[in-house]
């Protein structure tokens, strides 16, 4: 994976979305063909045979790559969205956030015990809304479950959100 040309076209912009936080702008990485296809070529070299059958992709920035890595795949993407916006019936998994909670929905059957799964967003940060999603998808009992991110901010300590023995990878660390 070509590391430095993700950096060099990843954008950062301070005080956003309030004064302190240093947001990473994965559009910057989404705009670029051949950024895109870096991030797609290695996530798809990391994933080939693991033995997937769906990849889950969190609402919005995880539709991205997760849909254009089922496709490349050739397995089943699900969407995890809020409530209200999937159209079937739905299960959820409602989580903490810093003023408040949050709740995360898939189709009920959109997963089964057969599955192996990979969950995918742009983004490890305190990890609430990846291990909600986690939750959800054990909740369907697949054979298997992974996760993965482009970015893991590293002094936020994300990966405690999550329980020991979860393969979590990350493409870059920040």
């Amino acid at each position: 994976m070509n590391k430095e040309l993700l950096l060099a076209n990843l954008r950062t912009i301070p005080d956003f979305p309030i004064p302190g936080i240093l947001f990473y702008d994965v559009t910057t990485l989404f705009k670029s063909a051949e950024c895109l296809q870096e991030l797609l070529d290695t996530l798809y070299e990391q994933y080939r045979d693991r033995g997937i059958t769906k990849v889950v992709g969190i609402e919005s920035r995880g539709f991205i790559l997760g849909a254009a890595l089922a496709a490349r795949l050739g397995v089943g993407f699900v969407m995890a969205r809020k409530p209200g916006k999937l159209p079937a019936e739905t299960i959820e998994e409602t989580y903490a956030k810093e003023y408040g909670t949050d709740c995360i929905q898939i189709h009920k059957d959109a997963i089964d015990e057969n599955d192996v799964v990979l969950i995918h967003d742009d983004l490890l940060a305190t990890g609430g809304t990846m291990a909600a999603s986690y939750r959800l998808v054990q909740k369907c009992t697949p054979k298997k479950t992974f996760i993965n991110f482009i970015i893991e901010l590293d002094g936020l300590n994300g990966r405690n959100a999550f329980p020991e023995g979860v393969e979590i990878d990350t493409l870059l660390k920040l």
